[in-house]
């Protein structure tokens, strides 16, 4: 299981330098990742237009890459391990899942497999992986699911219908989101949420100093992702039986404040 360090702050000089010396061979891809990002940040201000950016470059080389996996396999286990959990949680087929940052399906072609046909709904900031995306619907021969996969600019969720989706799930996308788009996030997913739904995203904690690496990997303490649900009239609790499983991210859920328990059964606790 991965370790989570909580209290790193791996922006600061004497953690780079003391993880140089621990991996030598690391720093030639980490310093090529660093130029290649500054050039990228030089020629888009704006966060999205940044990322969007950053995953071009990535996707074109390893789409799996492009999503954090670093293997087939472990593409394949991430998915299930999402998957997994909520269905331990009550996902059933009649649910209608938005999902936030889909990728290229990692997770989401089990969710169409499952899910009843059209209720799946995934946007993607991406447009080069989202055409990845359309290629594992036809690998896992899902075009009958009628999954929708859009591209978005932004996390307004303005053409979406009020009260419509009963799951909504973002894996790893405000571990590489600064709090502005987390906020837009929040401000406007309650408007999309069904009542009696819950809205599943996890991102990169620390208990110490908040910080960035590169304006790609964002860590933050769980009482600041609290706090802004709150201030958007948002119900919001730390999920601690995802602690267990073997990610090194953490997860938070978000419901609407009248309903701040879901309608639903936790995951059974491992054996």
């Amino acid at each position: 299981m991965p370790t989570k360090n909580l209290t790193a702050n791996r922006a600061s000089l004497s953690h780079r330098v003391g993880y140089a010396l621990r991996h030598p061979d690391r720093v030639p891809k980490y310093l090529a990742r660093a130029g290649r990002d500054a050039w990228l940040r030089l020629r888009h201000p704006d966060h999205v237009a940044y990322y969007r950016a950053v995953m071009r470059a990535t996707a074109t080389a390893n789409p799996k890459a492009a999503v954090g996996s670093r293997s087939h396999e472990r593409w394949l286990a991430i998915g299930a391990m999402q998957f997994d959990y909520l269905r331990a949680h009550g996902l059933s087929p009649g649910d209608r899942m938005l999902e936030i940052g889909c990728g290229d399906l990692r997770a989401g072609w089990r969710f169409i497999d499952y899910l009843d046909p059209g209720n799946y709904y995934g946007i993607d900031i991406s447009p080069d992986i989202l055409l990845a995306a359309q290629e594992t619907v036809v690998r896992h021969g899902l075009r009958a699911k009628l999954p929708v996969l859009t591209l978005v600019r932004d996390l307004r969720f303005a053409f979406l219908p009020d009260a419509h989706f009963t799951v909504v799930h973002a894996h790893s996308v405000f571990s590489h989101s600064p709090l502005p788009v987390i906020d837009e996030c929040l401000a406007h997913v309650g408007r999309v949420l069904a009542p009696g739904g819950w809205f599943d995203f996890t991102f990169d904690r620390t208990e110490g100093e908040e910080h960035h690496v590169l304006r790609e990997d964002f860590y933050y303490r769980t009482e600041t992702l609290l706090g802004l649900a709150e201030k958007h009239g948002l119900a919001a609790r730390f999920m601690d039986d995802w602690e267990r499983l073997p990610h090194g991210q953490s997860k938070i859920r978000v419901t609407h404040r009248a309903n701040p328990e879901p309608l639903r059964a936790e995951a059974a606790p491992e054996n």
